[in-house]
């Protein structure tokens, strides 16, 4: 016979409920502010996400630096060449942040043109798969992006930035119906 686990009683149950419709409806307000504010102003958004990305690799830089410094790592020579590598480019993706908005554009565009690729290839070589149209779509769409994003990255990343803010709307807005859902159930329930 299989023992119940003491830490989840009936006591303690109506406690988890309450607490995940609560942490529910704070992500919501936490996605839905973000939102807001990327939509409403993508360009500082994008600048605080170059900062961002800098910081990290300023980060792992000196994480490689160290570590090339620790006698039993092998390849010590190659841990300090990428730590200084990566520290000069993080230093560069801050001091130059419109490179940095740049690069991150490049980078969705190629993932898009990727993505596209691999599922219009998938939608023409697998003609018995179930929702192939809808494939087909979804990868002449993707590749699409994918080139005007890579054709001109400068201005698709602040509509990116918008179009990503206006998803976390969608998304906290969500959130927030489902956490009160979930606060309905748990008043239902006595909790």
């Amino acid at each position: 016979m299989a023992q119940q686990d003491p830490r989840l009683n009936e006591s303690t149950v109506p406690q988890v409920q309450r607490v995940a419709w609560q942490l529910t409806m704070f992500m919501g307000l936490v996605t839905l502010v973000l939102g807001i504010i990327v939509a409403v102003h993508p360009s500082t958004s994008l600048n605080v996400i170059g900062v961002l990305v800098g910081i990290l690799f300023l980060a792992s830089g000196a994480f490689q630096l160290i570590r090339s410094l620790d006698s039993a790592t092998s390849h010590r020579a190659w841990s300090a060449v990428i730590g200084l590598a990566f520290i000069v480019i993080g230093v560069v993706l801050i001091r130059h942040l419109h490179l940095t908005r740049v690069l991150i554009a490049l980078l969705i565009g190629l993932i898009w043109i990727v993505q596209g690729v691999a599922e219009l290839m998938v939608g023409f070589t697998q003609t018995d798969r179930r929702g192939r149209g809808w494939t087909i779509v979804f990868g002449a769409v993707s590749l699409i992006a994918g080139i005007v994003v890579v054709a001109l990255p400068s201005t698709s990343i602040v509509t990116l930035a918008v179009i990503l803010g206006i998803w976390f709307i969608i998304l906290g807005l969500l959130q927030i119906l489902g956490s009160l859902m979930m606060r309905h159930l748990v008043k239902q329930e006595g909790g």
